[in-house]
């Protein structure tokens, strides 16, 4: 039997699957009593068409059945293929997996009309009105929550009355460009609200320690105005000391800070530790903000366990004692893994020991050590002496909460959340085909600006040493040294390089969207110091460090991911990635672990990982293809629709798009290389179906992909997969943990 039509069958089969489902959630008025409707549709719409009435559907209390996809009720077709026999297991299981029939509920109907309509007055829509139309058919039911809006009404003019003068000289209410309140603008509750928290936290920021936004009263005259105009005035109320005696706010200042041990005695950091964490001063006015961000910087130390900061008021003073309780982990820690590999087949173990220290100068200075060992017995192998693969890694890591340079202004280090790292790490790998060595050192920073939600990293040294002792005579016999294969970018991959680079990267995360950009240089230091020292050249043309060749090059990354929520079980995630490589001066070809690769669980899902490109290049030897099958620029665009399913099983439509490419031409990738006037016939396309197990701290993904456009073919019947499927050809099966961006 054809794939193709084994394709069809699962395809037909499952169509008439749909089809019982969603003719199962028509019979679900079975289980609709008599005199009871079920609520097939709800809907908020507005007679007047400028108004966005869909920004009010969160105040609906009653919502119909979900659907999948936003398209497909099969929840509740699944809970309709049960019968009404509850003692049955089958009809129960039913039921516990779908979604009951949903019934109209008129009282709910009546609180949401209410709802609507105070929403619609809080929005300064004052004269609005709000109905509820249904719609019968059978036992079935349409509600339809028609607003009319009227028109709204505006601010004419905004007064103050506070008595307190202090508050009064410390807010210039009339010239402050951060009020949410101005002449002019539509009248609307929620922004006088946000006026009163931003008061309050100005206000509790500079002292006033007993101070809350109901302090804070708005009164709105519109007769006196007319014309959909209204005047508004601000209340300070005044404290309060008793029951009857009314006195102005009282400002704090702290006395003094302490610190304070945990259950042990003992405060394990230093003090300037503790200081430079700190966001309140022996002095300075009580803040709110300050306290928040006390707990936060003390919460990301990983010394310490918890925090407790209490205050305590001076008698017949208006002075706080701070005193900031500090308990900390035990420093030491040791852990153990064992693992199991599977690479192709060829089975092996592994075993990870760790050892961290956390609080190693008491200065929650994290020290981690991981020492690794595997063993791989491969198969399969002609012509090698050895059959497995050994391999031992030491890999250490010294992490300081605090940026560790020079010139670093003090108010830097306490209005940021910076890091320093250090790294060592070296790995001995012995293959049958080869021996290498890699030596790695890395000295990075990282910091946050938390206002504008963006974070950094600096890569001030990043430092690698391959070193090759041993290639088997075999393996570079066939691929090294073969005069019908000079594979330029194999051959390069397998020499001693250093790559000496820094790079520097930028992230933003906002509500719905993620920025994150990435440039990275390599050489340059070194190429500039070999010329000014005057140094010689190998035979291949490159400058050397300690006789070996080092990589020159420049990369730079774009990733941009926005999501787009429609309700709370179905969101569309867009995501778009660019990323640009190009080797000058010392090198002529990218380093293997800097070369763009396409196609895996993260990218263009029809195609396995490393599986597509260059541009329409299609390998011809499994065997060395995941060299051939990179590139020096990479493209990726995908769009995908996510709905939740059924207890944690969420669901996934899918389509991708992208490719990699050579700026170079080379030899060995026929048809990889760059060029304006090609690149958009040689964008690979695939769609697919996932399935996501949500458990909340992680997220299993399983997702099926097929191609759709391959470029490389060039014959419609296999460039257009989409219109001659072959399952053997075409479908690709990916297991990963997370989402893919």
């Amino acid at each position: 039997m054809e794939i193709g039509s084994h394709i069809r069958r699962i395809a037909r089969a499952s169509l008439y699957m749909l089809g019982g489902w969603l003719l199962s959630a028509c019979s679900a008025t079975k289980f609709v009593p008599d005199g009871e409707y079920m609520l097939r549709k709800v809907q908020v719409v507005s007679d007047d068409v400028s108004f966005n009435a869909s920004s009010l559907e969160p105040y609906v209390r009653q919502k119909a059945n979900s659907k999948w996809f936003s398209l497909f009720k099969i929840p509740l077709g699944t809970y309709a293929l049960a019968g009404t026999d509850t003692t049955r297991w089958l009809n129960r299981t039913l039921m516990n997996i779908g979604e009951a029939p949903v019934l109209y509920d008129t009282l709910a109907a009546r609180l949401t009309c209410d709802d609507l309509r105070r929403a619609l007055q809080n929005q300064g829509y004052l004269d609005a009105g709000v109905v509820v139309d249904t719609v019968i058919r059978g036992k079935k039911l349409k509600a339809t929550y028609v607003l009319h809006p009227d028109r709204p009404y505006y601010i004419n003019n905004v007064g103050y009355r506070i008595d307190d003068e202090r508050i009064r000289e410390m807010i210039d209410f009339d010239e402050d460009a951060n009020s949410h309140i101005k002449r002019g603008q539509q009248f609307n509750i929620n922004e006088l609200d946000a006026e009163r928290k931003r008061i309050t936290t100005q206000l509790m920021d500079s002292g006033f320690y007993r101070f809350h936004k109901d302090f804070i009263q708005y009164e709105a005259d519109s007769n006196r105005v007319g014309d959909h105009l209204v005047n508004l005035t601000m209340h300070l109320k005044p404290y309060a000391v008793g029951s009857n005696v009314e006195a102005e706010h009282p400002r704090y200042f702290i006395r003094k800070v302490n610190y304070l041990p945990g259950e042990d005695g003992k405060l394990h950091l230093r003090r300037n530790v503790l200081y430079n964490n700190t966001m309140l001063y022996d002095g300075m006015p009580f803040s709110a903000t300050g306290l928040q961000r006390t707990y936060n910087n003390f919460a990301r130390l990983q010394a310490v366990r918890y925090t407790n900061i209490r205050f305590t008021e001076v008698p017949d003073t208006t002075l706080l004692d701070c005193d900031i309780q500090v308990s900390t982990h035990k420093p030491s820690t040791i852990s153990f893994q064992p693992e199991g590999t599977n690479t192709a087949g060829d089975l092996g173990a592994a075993a990870v020991l760790g050892y961290e220290n956390r609080n190693l100068f008491r200065g929650s200075e994290l020290l981690s050590i991981q020492l690794r060992a595997a063993f791989e017995a491969i198969t399969g192998l002609e012509g090698y002496q050895n059959e497995d693969y050994e391999e031992y890694s030491i890999e250490t890591k010294l992490s300081f909460p605090r940026m560790v340079a020079p010139l670093v202004s003090t108010h830097f280090r306490r209005n940021s959340r910076a890091t320093s790292e250090l790294a060592l790490s070296y790995n001995l790998q012995n293959r049958p085909e080869f021996h290498r060595r890699v030596f790695s050192t890395t000295w990075r920073y990282r910091w946050n600006n938390l206002r504008r939600r963006s974070s950094y990293r600096l890569d001030l040294l990043d430092l690698n040493y391959i070193y090759m002792p041993w290639i088997s005579p075999t393996f570079k016999s066939d691929y090294l040294d073969n005069s019908t294969n000079r594979n330029a970018i194999l051959r390069y991959n397998y020499e001693d390089l250093f790559i000496m680079k820094i790079g520097l990267g930028y992230t933003y995360n906002g509500r719905h969207s993620t920025v994150r950009t990435n440039i990275e240089t390599a050489g340059n230091t070194l190429s500039a110091a070999s010329k000014l020292l005057g140094s010689t050249k190998n035979s291949q043309n490159q400058y050397t460090l300690f006789n070996i060749a080092f990589a020159q090059y420049a990369k730079g990354d774009f990733d941009y991911t926005r999501l787009l929520q429609f309700d709370q079980n179905n969101t569309l995630a867009i995501h778009a990635s660019f990323g640009i490589a190009w080797p000058y001066g010392n090198s002529k070809i990218l380093p293997f672990e800097k070369r763009y690769f396409s196609g895996g669980a993260n990218s263009v899902r029809g195609w396995s990982v490393r599986g597509l490109g260059p541009g329409k290049f299609r390998g011809t030897d499994g065997r060395i293809d995941f060299i051939n099958q990179t590139g020096d620029m990479k493209l990726d665009l995908s769009m995908e629709y996510r709905t939740w399913l059924f207890w944690k099983l969420n669901g996934a439509i899918f389509i991708d798009a992208g490719n990699i490419w050579t700026l170079r031409e080379y030899a060995e990738q026929p048809g990889g290389q760059f060029r304006f006037d090609e690149f958009y016939k040689q964008i690979a396309v695939a769609y697919g179906l996932g399935i996501r197990l949500n458990f909340d701290y992680f997220i299993l993904r399983f997702d099926m992909g097929m191609k759709a456009v391959n470029p490389a073919y060039e014959n419609a019947h296999e460039h257009y997969a989409v219109l001659h499927p072959d399952l053997s050809r075409d479908f690709s099966f990916h297991f990963a943990v997370g989402l893919p961006f």
